[in-house]
C-alpha cells in the first residue's frame, strides 16, 4: 500500500539549507521513503516565506485533497518576522489546519522553532523581544500537537548553536546536516510510537561547496533573504527594542515575560476550547497584541 505524506511549511521545510542540484532536499524529503516500508508518494508544498495563514489558505486545500497518512505542519517563524505579528490569529489558523487535517485521519507532525534571535546571535534588546514572540508560538504549537495526538519534535532544543556545522550560512537555516539531524528525529519519534516505519533516512553526503560559495549565496540570495523580512519588521523591532532595553536597565524586564506568558496562556485556553471561535475571522485580538511602544514601565 503507498502511504501518502504531504509537507506543509516555509523555507525550513521547503529544504532551504540542504542544496541538491535544481533546488532544495531538506529534512522532509530525506524522512519521506522512511515513513513506511511500502513505496510513499511524497508531496512538498512548503513555500518559502509562508506565514500561518499561507498553510491555512493555500497548502492544506491542496494536502486534503492527497488524503495524506502524514502530514508535516511545520511553520511560525515568519509570523514572529511580521511588525503585524499577533499571536492569536497565528494560532487559529494554526488550530484550524490541525483540525482539518486530524479529521481526514492525518498524523501531523509538527516541531517548536528555535528563537531567530539566538540563531543571529542579536544583542539582548533586539533578540527578548523576537525570543518572546517565539516562546509564544511555540506554546500554542505544543498545546495544539498535544490535542491532536501529533508527532512533535523539540527542534528548538536541538543543539544549534553548539554544533555551528548544523546551521547553514545565514544562521537561521539547517545546513544538509541539520536536515539529516532533524529527517532522524521525526523518524525515531515515529518508531518509538508504534508507526510502521522503514529504515532510518539514509546518510546521503552533502554536496561541497566551492570556495567562496557562503560568501556567494549571501551576496546573491541571503541577502535579499534577509532583507525582504526585516524591512517591515526594523521600525516595530526597534521600538520594542528601546522599550526592552529601558526594561533592562531598571531590572524590570520580567514584566514583559509574565505580561507575555498570560496573553500566551489565554489564547492557548481559546484555540483547545471545545467550541474555539471560528478560525476564519482574521481581525486582530486587541488583548494578544505585542506591548506597546510606549514606556510602559513604572517610575523608579
Amino acid at each position: 500500500m503507498t502511504v501518502r505524506f504531504a509537507a506543509l511549511g516555509d523555507s525550513l521545510t521547503e529544504g532551504v539549507g540542504d542544496p541538491v542540484p535544481g533546488g532544495w532536499r531538506g529534512w522532509a524529503a530525506l524522512l519521506a521513503p522512511s515513513l513506511s516500508p511500502d513505496p510513499v508518494d511524497f508531496r512538498n508544498l512548503a513555500d518559502s516565506g509562508a506565514l500561518s495563514r499561507d498553510l491555512l489558505v493555500s497548502q492544506l486545500p491542496t494536502a486534503l485533497a492527497l488524503r495524506p497518512q502524514y502530514a508535516a505542519v511545520v511553520v511560525g517563524g515568519n509570523d514572529t518576522l511580521r511588525a503585524s505579528f499577533d499571536l492569536n490569529l497565528t494560532a487559529r489558523h494554526l488550530a484550524a489546519v490541525f483540525a482539518s487535517l486530524t479529521a481526514v485521519g492525518t498524523v501531523p507532525l509538527t516541531a517548536c522553532l528555535p528563537d531567530p534571535g539566538r540563531l543571529l546571535g542579536l544583542p539582548a534588546p533586539l533578540a527578548r523581544p523576537l525570543a518572546r514572540r517565539m516562546r509564544g508560538v511555540n506554546a500554542v504549537v505544543h498545546a495544539l500537537s498535544e490535542q491532536h495526538h501529533a508527532v512533535h519534535l523539540h527542534l528548538a532544543d536541538l543543539p544549534w548553536t553548539d554544533r555551528r556545522a548544523l546551521l547553514s550560512v545565514d544562521r537561521l537555516h539547517p545546513s544538509a546536516a541539520g536536515h539529516r539531524l532533524i529527517a532522524h528525529g521525526f523518524h525515531t519519534l515515529l518508531a518509538e510510537a508504534g508507526h510502521p516505519v522503514g529504515p532510518p533516512p539514509a546518510e546521503l553526503p552533502a554536496p561541497a561547496p566551492a570556495p567562496g560559495a557562503n560568501l556567494w549565496w549571501m551576496a546573491t540570495q541571503g541577502t535579499r533573504w534577509l532583507a525582504a523580512r526585516s524591512t517591515d519588521l526594523l521600525p516595530g523591532l526597534l521600538a520594542l527594542a528601546a522599550i526592552e532595553a529601558r526594561h533592562l536597565l531598571r531590572g524590570s524586564a520580567r514584566r514583559l515575560d509574565h505580561a507575555e506568558d498570560r496573553t500566551t496562556a489565554a489564547v492557548i485556553a481559546r484555540i483547545t476550547a471545545p467550541d474555539p471561535a471560528p478560525p476564519f475571522d482574521h481581525r486582530p485580538a486587541a488583548s494578544t497584541a505585542e506591548p506597546s511602544t510606549a514606556d510602559t514601565s513604572t517610575p523608579g
